[in-house]
């Protein structure tokens, strides 16, 4: 823990007393160094939920207005594992006022992923989707979001993990050797896109066994493979634009009740590294949120 002081807002500007910090795979996989070199010290961090603290002179949030001790979220910001934080007024938003700060500070991340593997994956009312850890936090944002359009979601989950997947309109299925059996039995009449939030090889191979345009195919775990399979790969510039424009739509679904956080553990922000490594295990069954 390191204490600093923060300057006042300036135009454009907003500090945000944190209330809760949202965990997600990429920070621990950006202090771990797994995409290259990296810079140390390291500020892990991309949303926050809290209070506006001060805001610059002739600023609004991007959800309009905003004024100090109104509730917040931020995204897509850096460094939120903290007490507090200066965050560009494009990047806050009013907070959906049905979640917690836990939950809310997990929102953006995980639903405008889900977001965007719907709209690049062009999935349309009626059809059917196999997604490949459905259970998993950005798995539990597509079912949602896809129930609202009107697609159909078979599931891949451990059994243990069923109940889950039916809870948010989704078919489960067990995942592992059987697989593109199994969703044919379920789907008789074909599948016509695929998303991977698994990151594993089967969940590939039996995308490439069912799915016919494999330009439908998209992963956001797996990079080696789209290149060599011709399927789609999401995150970093080919998605951050959209997934920029799609906070308004998942922060609307929040707020009307349409889309839920699932929130497994919370930890006091001292307990930083303890939460990222419950996290880097795998399977924590819901998000993990710091409390400042």
């Amino acid at each position: 823990m390191v204490e600093s002081d923060l300057p006042a807002p300036d135009r454009g500007q907003v500090l945000v007393e944190v209330r809760a910090a949202g965990l997600n795979p990429a920070d621990y996989k950006g202090v771990a160094g797994g995409h290259g070199e990296v810079e140390l010290p390291v500020r892990p961090g991309f949303e926050v939920a809290g209070v506006i603290a001060a805001i610059g002179p002739d600023t609004a949030i991007a959800s309009g207005g905003g004024g100090v001790g109104d509730r917040v979220i931020a995204f897509r910001t850096q460094g939120g594992y903290a007490s507090a934080l200066l965050v560009a007024a494009e990047d806050v938003f009013a907070a959906p006022g049905r979640l917690d700060d836990a939950a809310a500070a997990n929102l953006l991340l995980a639903g405008t992923t889900a977001a965007d593997l719907l709209h690049a994956g062009r999935v349309q009312a009626g059809e059917t989707v196999l997604l490949h850890g459905a259970s998993g936090a950005v798995g539990v944002s597509v079912l949602q979001q896809a129930r609202e359009l009107g697609v159909r979601v078979i599931g891949t989950a451990s059994p243990g993990r069923f109940d889950e997947v039916r809870r948010f309109g989704g078919e489960p299925v067990e995942y592992g050797e059987g697989l593109a059996d199994r969703v044919r039995a379920l789907a008789p009449g074909g599948v016509d896109a695929a998303f991977d939030c698994a990151g594993t090889d089967e969940a590939i191979d039996v995308s490439l066994e069912l799915v016919q345009d494999r330009s439908r195919i998209l992963t956001i775990v797996d990079f080696s493979r789209p290149e060599r399979d011709g399927i789609q790969a999401r995150g970093g510039d080919n998605s951050r634009a959209y997934r920029a424009e799609a906070r308004a739509r998942v922060i609307a679904l929040a707020d009307d009740g349409r889309l839920e956080v699932p929130v497994s553990r919370t930890y006091p922000l001292e307990q930083a590294a303890e939460a990222l490594r419950f996290l880097a295990d795998g399977h924590p069954g819901g998000k993990v949120a710091l409390l400042p």
